[in-house]
């Protein structure tokens, strides 16, 4: 069969549109550090801002767990000009959406909106940046909402109850170990100083990067960014996370019980960090194993033996090493010591074989798809250019990541199987229905 080469599919998938390039991305640093990456795009009278802040649990302490995701509900509470709920309702009225997240690294915070409300936009996170209300009854409302959301997300999410019990197995002294949402008892004991000194020193403009796409000039950003947000002083920089997971020199394993219908596995490796050589044939490899119908462990475990209902690899971008995870919900009446044998002989088979070069040709074709269909689009573009300058170190490394794909060797895959993919340094979690002493 005839070759289908990556550039040749890539021009067909995208109808032969032009693609962004490194120098179409512009940048300027206000004077307080806040640092702006900017790209103009007129196919669409609309724009977007995604403030990417360098704080996560990853920054956290026991005795402050959880900080990082309050701060994330915080933040839409009121300020000094805009008061309690009012950001929403600014926002609304101009058209506008927003939301965020908290991840173990960072807190990002997007917006969208007519570009003609562009100026609003710069005037309520300048509001919010500079003067927050971190008021005692809205922090102890706000409580009361992150303890509630903890206690339902576990109680109603098994897949998450398990991915928290391996996280806290598989790091034993990295801030990873505890989840982003924070521990209970840390989350009922928050002191007032220590939520103004969280925010001081990580919601400082110093340790932003912003990104703005859409249908407004980079004259116009920048003057905006100067008159708004320039005044706000920066801060010190943030205390550095020094603490490295020592390396892990035998099996982890963990069993939890909860009233599930079929039990669930999760599996997870030590893994490195974005800047890591090995992080794009993780990648990959990732895709291989369960990305579609097709890959090697959903269609052994799912469509030929039956053994799993669902099964899903995660691996993406951190600062520090990270976890890559094979999770599994077993089918009806399988023994989760079949399940979990079933998974290491389709990672055996990998390391002792590799896998063809049309099975990896066919991952990097759908990776690369998938790249360049996300930076078609304004928000794509953002949340792809922050997600490089913060995770990789600079943005033009996001235009050097399909030459990076393409580079993938089968012996790439076949070397980080057999490397990561060891007894040794794997946690085992299994969660599975209550049974009778």
């Amino acid at each position: 069969m005839k070759k289908i080469w990556i550039s040749a599919l890539l021009a067909l998938s995208l109808g032969g549109q032009a693609q962004m390039k490194a120098d179409e991305v512009k940048t300027f640093t206000l004077k307080n550090g806040m640092k702006f990456l900017v790209v103009e795009d007129f196919s669409i009278p609309n724009a977007n801002m995604y403030l990417f802040y360098r704080v996560g649990s990853r920054n956290e302490y026991q005795g402050i767990t959880g900080l990082s995701h309050f701060f994330e509900h915080m933040m839409f509470n009121g300020a000094k000009k805009y008061g309690p709920k009012e950001f929403d309702r600014t926002m609304e009225y101009n058209g506008g959406a927003n939301n965020a997240y908290t991840r173990e690294d960072v807190t990002v915070y997007t917006n969208w909106f007519p570009a003609s409300a562009t100026g609003v936009i710069f005037d309520l996170e300048a509001d919010r940046i500079s003067s927050l209300s971190i008021d005692p009854k809205v922090v102890e409302s706000e409580r009361g909402v992150v303890i509630s959301e903890r206690s339902t997300g576990l109680e109603n999410s098994p897949i998450r109850m398990l991915y928290e019990a391996v996280q806290g197995q598989a790091f034993q002294e990295h801030p990873y170990h505890w989840p982003v949402i924070g521990y209970l008892d840390d989350m009922k004991n928050w002191k007032q100083a220590d939520l103004e000194r969280y925010f001081k020193t990580y919601y400082a403009p110093n340790n932003c990067v912003v990104v703005v796409s859409g249908a407004i000039t980079m004259a116009d950003v920048k003057k905006m960014a100067e008159q708004y947000l320039e005044p706000i002083p920066a801060q010190a920089a943030p205390p550095p996370v020094h603490i490295k997971e020592p390396i892990q020199t035998g099996e982890r394993r963990i069993a939890m019980q909860k009233d599930v219908a079929t039990p669930y596995l999760s599996i997870a490796w030590h893994t490195p960090e974005a800047t890591h050589e090995d992080y794009y044939p993780l990648v990959l490899l990732r895709d291989l194993l369960t990305g579609g119908q097709s890959s090697r462990l959903y269609s052994s475990l799912v469509d030929q033996k039956q053994l799993a209902s669902s099964v899903f690899a995660s691996y993406q971008e951190s600062f520090d090493p990270t976890l890559f995870r094979v999770t599994a919900v077993a089918g009806k009446g399988t023994a989760p010591a079949d399940l979990e044998n079933e998974i290491y002989a389709g990672l055996e088979a990998i390391k002792k074989n590799g896998v063809s070069p049309e099975e990896l040709e066919k991952v990097k074709n759908r990776k690369l798809i998938e790249f360049y269909r996300q930076i078609e689009t304004i928000n794509g573009k953002s949340n792809n250019i922050g997600t490089y300058e913060v995770f990789f170190g600079d943005y033009r490394k996001l235009f050097e990541a399909p030459d990076q794909y393409n580079k993938v060797t089968v012996e790439d895959i076949r070397r980080v199987a057999g490397k990561y993919f060891t007894k040794s340094n794997r946690t085992v979690g299994l969660l599975q229905a209550k049974t009778e002493e």
